[in-house]
């Protein structure tokens, strides 16, 4: 069975984040292209990889993985030369997936509420993320000892999460762009080689 990997991929969608992943991973990959204006994330042959019709996707070994954080956790853990994720019994790796999946369980859905204008959840609301300003002090407090989400150690989740926030500060989300928290981290992330280089495709 192949190393290679096979990643779905459209420009305009999540899998620009693990693009960035596969090449910090260093792992073997191929591009399959996905159009989005013909309609290739509907065929049936791609919902029978991703039912939900969303990119990322992708297939190494004949497992199929969908969904951005788990394809990074995934990657981290497949490629561990890569140092992205701290071992199993490391008392970073709590950390690790602590704001690896702040990424996805709280920063995004908190973010899509603020820039698509839909309304909060209530204070006392069962739903997990909270409120915008809650999420962004929350992430400025997690920098504040820096460079990186884990202190001295880049990891996968710094992908996850400092790709969120390169889009957000593009499209100016409100209290990340001139916070010198956030602007400093990404910086530092951008000239990143892995991430320049697909930054650049």
């Amino acid at each position: 069975m192949t190393e290679e990997i096979d990643f779905y991929h459209n420009p305009r969608s999540r899998a620009q984040m693990v693009h960035w992943m596969l090449e910090e991973a260093g792992a073997p990959y191929r591009i399959v292209p996905v159009d989005f204006d013909k309609g290739e994330h509907k065929t049936p042959s791609f919902l029978a990889l991703n039912p939900m019709g969303k990119l990322p996707t992708i297939v190494h070994r004949g497992v199929v993985v969908t969904e951005t954080a788990a394809i990074i956790a995934y990657l981290a853990d497949t490629f561990p030369q890569a140092g992205l994720a701290p071992l199993p019994g490391d008392p970073l790796r709590g950390a690790y997936y602590r704001w690896l999946f702040f990424g996805a369980g709280c920063f995004e859905p908190a973010l899509l509420d603020r820039m698509l204008k839909r309304p909060a959840p209530e204070p006392k609301s069962a739903v997990g993320w909270g409120s915008y300003e809650e999420v962004v002090a929350t992430l400025k407090k997690a920098l504040a000892g820096g460079p990186y989400l884990l202190g001295g150690t880049f990891s996968a989740a710094d992908v996850y999460v400092g790709a969120e926030l390169r889009w957000a500060m593009a499209f100016g989300a409100p209290g990340l762009k001139g916070e010198r928290a956030f602007d400093d981290y990404v910086a530092r992330l951008v000239a990143r080689p892995a991430c320049a280089r697909t930054l650049a495709v």
